[in-house]
């Protein structure tokens, strides 16, 4: 049973809905019916819940590989923590910042180590189970 990625997939897309949301509020405020409607914050919002649909996918999938393997406790917990951490800040700097932002950086940082980390983890379970 994958119940700590169950506890992971369904914070993150709530976060998804979160982001969702907040491109709908954009569009209904400025009534853009499709799209950004050229606006640099809608751009920021439609960016900002896609960044998390690239990422989000994959990270799930190395995650739910690494604990049908018998991976970790504590590991699958640290990572789906920072990962939903990472997931909250990223889309904050992203949208309130022009340019380079704390959020930004280290959420896009904090994600791309949370997939590498998944990723060797999977490798090495691989290596030692042949």
């Amino acid at each position: 049973m994958l119940h700590i990625t169950a506890l992971y997939a369904s914070i993150l897309a709530l976060i998804l809905l979160w982001l969702a949301y907040n491109i709908v509020k954009f569009r209904r405020s400025e009534k853009v019916d499709i799209g950004d409607g050229g606006s640099k914050t809608g751009i920021r919002h439609i960016r900002a819940q896609a960044n998390a649909i690239e990422y989000v996918p994959i990270t799930l999938l190395l995650f739910a590989v690494y604990e049908i393997n018998g991976g970790s406790f504590y590991v699958l917990h640290t990572i789906g923590a920072l990962m939903v951490f990472a997931r909250i800040i990223h889309p904050l700097g992203l949208v309130s910042t022009k340019g380079v932002s704390f959020g930004r950086f280290y959420g896009t940082l904090i994600t791309w180590l949370c997939i590498l980390a998944l990723a060797f983890l999977n490798i090495y379970h691989f290596a030692i189970n042949l």
